[in-house]
């Protein structure tokens, strides 16, 4: 009589887990996303290269940008990018395009 009762109490609780566990995980807070939505501009331009290095203080203060910063940005940015680490191709070519046109208008 008890053996019946056990089984019930176990399918049960099984049950009730199950429904738990199946359940969508809502975050308590939205999360927001820090990257730029957007394409590539036809042409590089100063902004852009900015944005795709994450030099984000070229855009408003050129002068705090030397070369020794465009390359630290550069060696981080292609290395998270790289195509033999599983990145792509064409972002990588678009980080060496950015490297070359802000070492051109740096002086530094």
């Amino acid at each position: 009589m008890a053996t019946p009762f056990l089984i019930g109490v176990g399918i049960g609780t099984a049950g009730r887990f199950s429904i738990k566990a199946t359940q969508k995980y809502k975050p308590s807070r939205t999360i927001r996303s820090v990257y730029y939505k957007g394409g590539f501009d036809n042409e590089m331009n100063k902004r852009e290269a900015a944005l795709i290095l994450g030099l984000k203080n070229f855009i408003n203060r050129e002068r705090d940008i030397n070369r020794a910063k465009i390359k630290e940005a550069y060696r981080k940015t292609l290395m998270l990018n790289h195509p033999d680490k599983g990145g792509s191709p064409y972002l990588a070519s678009k980080i060496i395009e950015a490297k070359n046109f802000l070492e051109k208008v740096v002086r530094k």
